[in-house]
């Protein structure tokens, strides 16, 4: 099956064409040489076809890039344009409801039965136990739908839509993985029942909630809430597969319905962030709702309420989220002093574990060089 046949390749060092190329590192008088290398190595040796940085410090804005967005054309990588964020979603979904929560409208320790009576039931699952924070959380134990389903049913299926109802009905057919509150699982499952959620209470769809609430506020203006449209606003790089043969899938065009409320929006390394600095530094939720985003347990680890907090080299700790969709995986978050970072690959699945790693160790150099 594709998914084996991906996790256990060992990309050999290529360019775009599939020709050997050495990883050279940025010359030492190039402006933040270690992060140059890192995104050099990503699109050679880790096979990734072109990667992205951009931050935003008190140097302003900087954004570098290497290898291709079109592996036919050979065009570089757009510096600004947009893709696929996968699970940074997630960030913008439980903002969301915690300013739902902020209106009186949710509670983050109410039932889902409260708001969803019935619905969330089934083999010892039970929206009577499970709250809204454990939704957010990911420690609701219920059984992750998109593990279900399958990734490559979604890659060779790109088109097909998906109905949360449906994807939530194939989650209720097994049991939890744990009771709620007691253990911890990533789950888009718990982030899918809090989308419908947000729907019940307002009586609006999720995408209206996310962009009256939060893009129209901060101006996001390069963030799109897509809904079943398979197609990138422009400029956009294309998103890749790699395939047991080693070559490139092209899988640009994507229903993103099947990830919905947990990976379904589209942005770019600009819009992020400016949101998570402004979330952050306190912009977007009142003091006391941030410090609840950003309170974790000894059960959920480093994360919060669609944060995760990641200790930097420098010292300094940022809150943030990775997300993956297919073609694209993404590392995006900010720190307390304003700073914030996006690293970007077109390639997912596809990327070999040290290409993993390098994404990561990319991000923190991009918040931690010339700081």
């Amino acid at each position: 099956m594709l998914r084996k046949t991906i996790a256990v390749l060992g990309l050999a060092g290529l360019s775009a064409a599939g020709t050997a190329v050495p990883a050279a590192p940025a010359a030492a008088h190039e402006h933040r040489p270690e992060l140059r290398r890192l995104l050099h190595t990503l699109t050679t040796s880790d096979g990734s076809p072109g990667a992205l940085a951009e931050i935003r410090d008190r140097h302003g804005r900087t954004v570098i890039t290497d290898g291709v967005g079109d592996v036919r054309t050979g065009a570089p990588m757009p510096k600004r344009g947009h893709w696929r964020i996968g699970s940074v979603t997630k960030t913008f979904t439980a903002t969301t409801v915690l300013l739902l929560v902020e209106d009186g409208l949710i509670e983050l320790d109410a039932p889902v039965e409260r708001y969803l009576p019935g619905v969330v039931r089934g083999n010892g699952n039970d929206g009577r136990d499970i709250t809204v924070r454990h939704l957010l959380q990911h420690t609701s134990g219920l059984p992750d739908f998109l593990g279900l389903l399958g990734i490559d049913r979604v890659v060779e299926n790109p088109l097909e839509d998906h109905e949360p109802e449906d994807l939530l009905a194939l989650a209720l057919e097994h049991r939890p993985g744990f009771d709620p509150g007691t253990g911890w699982a990533y789950s888009n499952t718990g982030y899918l029942v809090a989308g419908m959620i947000v729907e019940k209470v307002t009586g609006r769809s999720l995408g209206d909630e996310i962009e009256r609430r939060v893009l129209g506020p901060l101006n996001l203006d390069g963030t799109v809430v897509p809904g079943d449209s398979p197609d990138l606003p422009g400029p956009h790089p294309r998103g890749y597969v790699r395939t047991p043969d080693g070559a490139l899938l092209d899988r640009t065009r994507l229903n993103p319905s099947v990830a919905w409320a947990g990976g379904d929006l589209v942005s770019g390394g600009s819009d992020l962030n400016r949101f998570y600095a402004a979330l952050l530094g306190g912009r977007v939720l009142r003091p006391a709702t941030l410090r609840e985003m950003q309170r974790t347990t000894e059960v959920s680890g480093d994360y919060g309420l669609g944060l995760r907090r990641v200790s930097l080299t420098c010292g300094a700790p940022v809150w943030g989220h990775a997300g993956d969709m297919i073609g694209f995986s993404t590392v995006t978050g900010a720190t307390r002093d304003g700073r914030s970072a996006t690293v970007m690959v077109n390639l997912k699945p596809g990327l070999s574990d040290a290409g993993e790693q390098r994404v990561k160790d990319a991000f923190d150099a991009a918040l931690c060089e010339d700081a």
